[in-house]
C-alpha cells in the first residue's frame, strides 16, 4: 500500500489530503482518491477537520465506535484493487454489482463486508490473508 504500518504516519495521510481537498489545492492521485472517500462521508468529516483530537483517538468496536480511518481505508483498498482487477476478477464482480445495484458506494460497502472479514480472519489466524476465500465471498454477492 502506500505507507507503513504506523497508525498516525497513515491517519496524517489523510488529514493532509482532506486539509489539501478543502483549501482547493493540487491533489495527487492518491490524495484526490482520498478526499473523494472522505467527501462521500458526511458522518466523518468532524474527525478529519480536527486533526488534534482525532490523531491519537481509539475507536472501539465494543463501545459501538466505528473507525473512520479504517473505513476510509477500506473504501481506498477497494477503489485500489478495482483499479488493478486483484485479485483477479474483483472488477468484473464489482461491475455486476454495480448494475445490480446502480450504487457505486453501496456496492463498496457490500465488498468492504467481505474484505474486512477476510482481514479478521488472517489477524485471528495470525495467517496470510486468503483471496480465494474473499473471492467466494465476493461471488455470493
Amino acid at each position: 500500500m502506500f505507507f507503513g504500518q504506523d497508525r498516525n504516519q497513515l491517519r496524517q495521510v489523510f488529514f493532509n489530503a482532506w486539509r489539501k481537498h478543502n483549501a482547493k489545492q493540487p491533489l495527487e492521485p492518491l490524495e484526490q482518491v482520498i478526499a473523494n472517500v472522505i467527501a462521500m462521508h458526511s458522518e466523518y468529516h468532524q474527525y478529519f477537520a480536527d486533526e488534534n483530537a482525532s490523531l491519537d483517538q481509539d475507536f472501539l468496536p465494543e463501545a459501538g465506535q466505528t473507525n473512520p480511518f479504517l473505513h476510509i481505508g477500506l473504501h481506498i483498498s477497494i477503489h485500489e484493487q478495482i483499479s488493478i482487477n486483484q485479485p483477479e476478477g474483483i472488477t468484473g464482480i464489482y461491475k455486476n454489482l454495480l448494475e445490480k445495484h446502480q450504487d457505486p458506494h453501496a456496492v463498496e460497502h457490500l465488498i468492504m463486508d467481505c474484505l474486512a472479514e477476510m482481514i479478521w480472519e488472517a489477524q485471528r489466524n495470525n495467517a496470510m490473508p486468503d483471496q480465494g476465500k474473499y473471492m467466494q465471498c465476493l461471488s455470493k454477492l
